[in-house]
């Protein structure tokens, strides 16, 4: 019972929010998605992120570690993802992105941080931001069929994980007063990306159920066997191995209905992918914290 209990203290933040914006967007009301996202992926999140790793209190060496077991579970995820999607005879530019990049933003975050507070989100930050700098490069250049890395370098996102990780390595201070006002504005980071999540929920439209319902019950599997496999490979604990297989295991990021609109793949298959795997996570989320929560 008491896990069950703690369970539902996690879950219930992110679904009331993100059930806020879908209820939102279907009682009319007017909701700037580009403006709202534009605020969060250029002010709030890099805030957060900078902030985070330059106040963590984890060590350089568990940081640096996680971000290895990242590097593997991504590499792993990936071949097995290409894998699957050539046998099962589907559109590499349309699911391959999809299957391999979660929701480790709008979900993975907040769950990391109502699951094992701030060295949940500290973890997830890393996490986050690896899979950023992947999607921002392979993912688009899946989709795409080509693209340049130094358009990486555009997204305010990754100048902050580049500069807050100086700052762990060289062991350098911010100004207290600075950090205040990162905190502050990066505080705007979590609940913006948990309503616009219901938000960009509420206007998809549901394609192809059956498949869409097959891949993200396979993803799921996948995600968390690469998870603790990548975890256990480089030995990481208890708190760091229940963040990499909660953010591997997240259902498929909003943002891939975006990209697959943008050049031109199957976005209503994708948009399909996304709803079901979201759904899907009401049921496995709880499932895996139940586990993942136990000491």
């Amino acid at each position: 019972m008491n896990v069950i209990a703690t369970v539902l203290q996690i879950v219930t933040p992110v679904f009331v929010l993100a059930g806020i914006g879908f209820i939102w967007v279907r009682a009319g009301f007017e909701f700037r998605v580009e403006f709202v996202t534009r605020l969060a992926m250029t002010l709030a999140i890099p805030c957060l992120i900078f902030e985070s790793l330059v106040r963590t209190e984890i060590r350089t060496g568990d940081l640096a570690t996680t971000m290895w077991a990242c590097c593997v579970g991504y590499g792993l995820l990936t071949v097995a993802f290409f894998a699957l999607v050539r046998l099962a005879g589907l559109d590499i530019r349309t699911y391959l992105s999809p299957l391999t990049f979660g929701n480790t933003g709008n979900l993975g975050l907040p769950l990391a941080y109502f699951a094992f507070g701030q060295e949940g989100l500290d973890y997830a930050i890393v996490t986050f931001a690896f899979m950023s700098v992947y999607s921002f490069t392979f993912g688009i250049w899946i989709v795409a069929g080509g693209g340049s890395v130094l358009k990486l370098f555009y997204e305010p996102m990754v100048p902050a994980v580049l500069l807050g990780a100086a700052f762990i390595i060289m062991d350098w201070d911010a100004p207290e007063l600075v950090l205040n006002t990162l905190e502050l504005i990066g505080q705007m980071a979590i609940p913006l990306m948990l309503i616009t999540l219901g938000v960009a929920l509420a206007r998809l439209k549901l394609s192809r159920l059956r498949l869409a319902l097959s891949l993200s019950v396979v993803r799921v599997i996948i995600c968390i066997a690469v998870a603790v496999l990548a975890g256990s490979l480089f030995g990481l604990t208890r708190v760091p191995l229940a963040v990499l297989v909660l953010q591997l295991s997240t259902p498929v990021a909003v943002s891939a209905y975006f990209v697959a609109e943008k050049y031109g793949v199957n976005a209503d298959e994708v948009a399909g992918f996304i709803i079901v795997s979201t759904v899907l996570s009401v049921v496995t989320i709880p499932l895996t914290l139940a586990f993942l929560v136990v000491p």
